[in-house]
Parts: C-alpha cells; structure tokens; sequence
C-alpha cells in the first residue's frame, strides 16, 4: 500500500506522529477508493490520541502554511493542501468509540483505539485503514474482512446491522448510496436489516437525506438506488410521490405502463448524456403527477390529462419539504416538467413556425435540456416506434436552429415595451397596455411580423386603432 502515499503530507504525518509520540492512519474512503482505482482529493486520518493538535503540527510545517479550522466538540480539524493542480482536503480525528441515544443519530463519544475507530464504520469497505507509523508504514489494517467485501463488491456493516442502522440511519440512506455508485449489491443481513428498520429514517433531517439521494443521482445508473429504495421500504417513507408511480391498473383489458419503472428508465437515459443534476432530477419529477391524473376514458384508454400542469405544483411542494433549493434550480425543473410533452406533440404533428418559435419563446434557455428530457422519454419496447420518434425529435430540432437563426425569439423581449405604449397613447397601466404588448408578442411568434422595432410600431398603431386609440407622440420618419 506504501507505493499510493504520494501525497507528501503522508510522511509528514508520519515523522510528525513519531516525534509527538501517537499513532495515525490513513483510513475510510480514500484507502477504499485506492483499491477501487477511483480518484480521490478527501484524506481521513485518525490518530490515536489528539488529532487537533497533530493537525495543528502538521500544517505548520507544510507550505503556505494553511489554516487549520478546528471543531473541538467532535475531536476534528482539517486543512486544504494545493498538490497536483488539485485542491486536497485533509481531516484529523482523534480514535473514538461512539455509543447512541434511541431518539438521535449524534453519538456520545469517548477517546479510543484504532480497532475502536474501525467498529463504528458504516460499511467494511469503509472500515480499511493504513499504517503511517515508522514501524509499519503503508501496511493495510482490515480487521473485518474490507478487501474481500470488495473483490466480491458486498455492502456489509463491520458489526450488527441492525444496531449500525438504528444507531444513525442516515448509513442506511448511505449504503444504497454507495451500491449504486459502485454498482455492489448489498449483503441479504444488511439489506434485511434495512427492511427492519426502515422507519427509523424519520429522525434523520431532511438536509442530510436531499443530500444523500442528489450524491445517488449523480452516479451513472441512479436508478439502482431507487429501486432499493423502493424494495426496501424506505422510497414511500421519504418520497412517497415517486413510490404511488409504481404498478399497472387493467380495465377492459387495456393496462397501462408501470411509471415507476418508466420514470426510471428515463432517467437513466438522461444520465446517458448529461451529468446536469437538475435535468436528471428534472427526469425524476417529470410524471410526478400522473396517479393523480390518471382516468379510463371507454374507446379511448388511460389518459393523464394535465399531469405536467399539477406536477409542477408537486415538485414545488416536495421541493420545499425535502430542503431542496428554492430557487433558480426550483424554477428550471418546474419550467422542464410543464413543457416536457410540448416537444412530443410536435414530433406527432406537422412542424409549423408558429408552434417552434412558441416553444422557443416558453422554453427560453432550458431548449436544449428539454429536448434531452423528450428524447430520454421515449422508452417504448417497440424499438421502430422509439426510432420514429428519435427521429422525428431531429426534424424538430433542426426547425428550432432554423427559426432561432431567423426570428432570434429565444428569451426575446417584444420589441417595444408596455411603458412606451402607455408613452405614445398617454396611457396610465390599464388593459389596453396588456393587449396591446400582447398582441404584439403573439404576432412575432406566429410570424405575422419580424422581431423588428420597425415592424413592431406599425403592427402596435394598428392594433391600437382596432380599440378606438390614437397615438399622442410623433411616430419617427424612420420608421
């Protein structure tokens, strides 16, 4: 293991310890992640006896001197380290042995030992630690067997699942977390044990599980977790709008698909092509509303009319239950999942100028993303229908460049404004103001006139005599 100690703040550690006379070891993720050859920049050492004070030592005498916050209640303190055009950060924690209340995840906490330290681990991968002590520098300490729970790529607790789960539940959001990333499957005790206990999750806050579920979604196949999730009883406690998507309703023999399921495949499809978090949550949410919109119409089938309209004031109301954020990144989503069928119903249809520049003029700069949500839509097992359609959604996007490069309507503002109507006619605000601008947005979009000042003033006086109004300011020559 000595051979992945590059970073110098190894051997300074490790010379630093000596001179102090504690022990230290790199331990948890970083050592896990050696093994699995994944990037790491986040270093973990516990040091048996104070790891403020060998922090405090250690970067001293490190270049630059970084500053060390320190968090004396938890026993911890960290540094950043520039190396390798990389920002590392470096946390010191001093051995401890941890023991809980039933009604907290915050663990009463006493100094320990090393083996200590490695029984209140999570998970055996993340309960592997190495040696930086003189006497047996770079050697592997897995006292419950880490490695093989690698190589054989099991989640397995170190110790009894159920006491690690109730203990602090968030590990139980965590071990589906780490399956999903790593693509292991979790041990039959341990998930069983997730089962058990599922409803402990209700003392965890909803920061800590918006954040766990947006690390699951970032991984390549997010949908791995949800159906864990879901298996295990812990999606209809956290997100019980995802869950009521799942399973089929037959009525005279016409059934129609799991959106569960659906929902997943489309978000994995999304993954596909974009890293964009919000457009993968966007995905998530995007038939959020469909059980409740859900009717047999005799002759017809299963329609969902107006799912996309109710589903943007669910993902608002999850959003602000769930601690998500409420802003930009609320309205982008929210924005995704009214237009998500617009795309759709011009790909069924004939492709007129007037329905692009108005699916420009809604979809602003949030075009492309949604394009990428409507293709990751079609998920039908007829492969000539999601051909079809795929292609289809090309002739779409063509028109779009096309209309985008002629009438620029992306974004655009009419090119005259409601105070310089009120300005020409000596208008206070009044509806007229609003029918007026309105009038004029409608005529760009549906190609009555050009984007132009021009073509707009002369469209505006016209539409303003139709109401019995005459302009009070000099119309300019030029125009």
């Amino acid at each position: 293991m000595e051979k992945h100690l590059k970073h110098p703040v190894f051997q300074l550690v490790s010379e630093t310890a000596r001179k102090t006379g504690v022990k230290a070891y790199v331990v948890g993720g970083f050592v896990r992640d050696i093994i699995l050859n994944r990037p790491s920049v986040d270093i973990d050492i516990v040091v048996v006896g104070s790891g403020i004070e060998l922090a405090c030592e250690v970067a001293s005498q490190m270049k630059g001197n970084p500053r060390v916050n320190q968090y004396k209640n938890f026993g911890t303190a960290m540094f950043t380290s520039r190396w390798r055009d990389k920002e590392w950060q470096i946390e010191f924690v001093g051995a401890r042995k941890e023991s809980y209340s039933h009604d907290s995840r915050k663990p009463i906490v006493e100094n320990g030992s090393l083996e200590d330290d490695q029984k209140r681990r999570d998970f055996t991968i993340n309960a592997l630690a190495i040696s930086l002590n003189k006497e047996d520098y770079g050697t592997l300490v897995d006292p419950f067997g880490g490695i093989q729970d690698i190589e054989t790529k099991t989640i397995r607790t170190p110790l009894n699942p159920d006491i690690t789960f109730s203990d602090d539940p968030l590990r139980m959001l965590r071990a589906i977390r780490f399956a999903t990333q790593l693509s292991f499957h979790i041990e039959d005790k341990t998930f069983a044990a997730l089962e058990r206990n599922k409803e402990r999750i209700s003392i965890i806050s909803q920061e800590r599980i918006y954040d766990e579920l947006t690390k699951m979604i970032a991984s390549p196949r997010p949908s791995i977790g949800f159906k864990l999730l879901e298996k295990c009883g812990l999606l209809n406690i956290i997100l019980p709008e995802l869950q009521a998507l799942k399973g089929v309703e037959t009525i005279e023999g016409k059934g129609h698909k799991d959106n569960f399921y659906h929902t997943l495949a489309v978000l994995d499809n999304v993954c596909d092509v974009s890293e964009n978090i919000w457009l993968r949550w966007s995905a998530v949410f995007h038939d959020i509303a469909k059980p409740q919109t859900k009717k047999y119409v005799t002759g017809i089938g299963w329609t969902f009319h107006g799912h996309e309209i109710l589903g943007t004031k669910m993902v608002a109301r999850i959003f602000r239950r769930m601690k998500f954020p409420l802003d930009d990144r609320l309205k982008y989503v929210t924005k995704l999942v009214l237009l998500h069928l617009r795309p759709i119903v011009l790909s069924e249809d004939i492709v007129t100028d007037s329905a692009v520049r108005r699916l420009l003029f809604d979809a602003g700069d949030e075009i492309d993303d949604l394009m990428t949500l409507c293709s990751a839509d079609i998920t039908s097992k007829n492969q000539e229908k999601v051909k079809k359609y795929l292609r289809n959604f090309e002739l779409v996007r063509v028109k779009l460049k096309e209309i985008e490069e002629k009438d620029r309507v992306r974004n655009f503002q009419p090119p005259v404004s409601g105070e310089e109507i009120m300005e020409y006619f000596n208008l206070q605000p009044c509806k007229e103001v609003g029918i007026i601008k309105n009038a004029i947005k409608d005529a760009i979009l549906d190609g009555d006139i050009h984007n132009e000042r021009s073509e707009a003033i002369h469209f505006m006086l016209a539409r303003a005599a139709k109401l019995g109004l005459k302009p009070v300011k000099q119309i300019p020559d030029a125009i």
